[in-house]
């Protein structure tokens, strides 16, 4: 169904139960998935958050202001994308992590072109490092992100499978969306995604899906055309 994707983890999901640090366990299975999806043809970039280390805006409330908050939790980001390609390139598929500010020699400087070429050649382009500039969530820089490279879709790898009216870790009577657009999502004050995020794929148009990405074979399923999770569309 998707040639182009970019999947968009959160820092949490790659630390495991905890949710802290990095959890060899979780990356392996990550790396699994998308090597076999890139293996069967799908092209994918992969944008990760950078919460299982630091959080911008969690270092406000610790003293830290705004903008050196993010410039951590950027670099943060770009540690976590490091250690997925590492697991990526186990699997014998090639993985490039690029960064959206001069990282040399850890990571390269991306481009629209370059990440493309990595991903025409088989290999997995890891977008790290945001959008580059403070006040701006990986949520933002995914969807930029997925415009620049022109991808088919934005896929959403969470802890729940799929977007609800509330939060359903914490609200027994959530209810789970099959599908929604942009504009409900918006209306809706969702917070699966920020607005900045939900209104760039909108200009695409680029669908969201959000899923469980701990289901074993959800990216695969989602990559098939299966339905999986909640469609977010214009």
């Amino acid at each position: 169904m998707y040639k182009r994707v970019l999947l968009k983890l959160s820092g949490e999901s790659l630390g495991g139960p905890a949710g802290k640090g990095l959890d060899e366990e979780s990356l392996l299975k990550f790396a699994k998935e998308v090597a076999e999806a890139t293996k069967s043809g799908c092209q994918i970039a992969i944008v990760n958050g950078g919460g299982n280390i630091f959080r911008g805006l969690q270092g406000v409330g610790k003293g830290y202001d705004r903008v050196t908050g993010d410039h951590m939790g950027m670099l943060a980001t770009i540690i976590n994308s490091l250690a997925l390609s590492t697991a990526i390139k186990s699997f014998g598929v090639e993985a490039k992590v690029f960064t959206a500010t001069q990282m040399e020699p850890f990571a390269t400087i991306f481009t629209s072109e370059r990440a493309i070429e990595v991903l025409e050649n088989g290999g997995v382009a890891l977008i790290a490092g945001g959008t580059g500039s403070p006040f701006f969530t990986t949520d933002s820089g995914a969807a930029l992100r997925a415009l620049e490279i022109k991808a088919d879709a934005v896929l959403k790898g969470t802890r729940v499978d799929g977007v609800y009216t509330a939060d359903p870790e914490k609200d027994p009577n959530a209810t789970k969306y099959d599908e929604l657009t942009f504009d409900e999502a918006i209306s809706k004050h969702l917070k699966v995604m920020d607005t900045t995020a939900f209104a760039l794929c909108e200009q695409g148009p680029i669908p969201i899906v959000v899923f469980d990405i701990n289901r074993s074979g959800s990216l695969l399923r989602i990559l098939n055309g299966e339905k999986e999770g909640t469609l977010v569309h214009a």
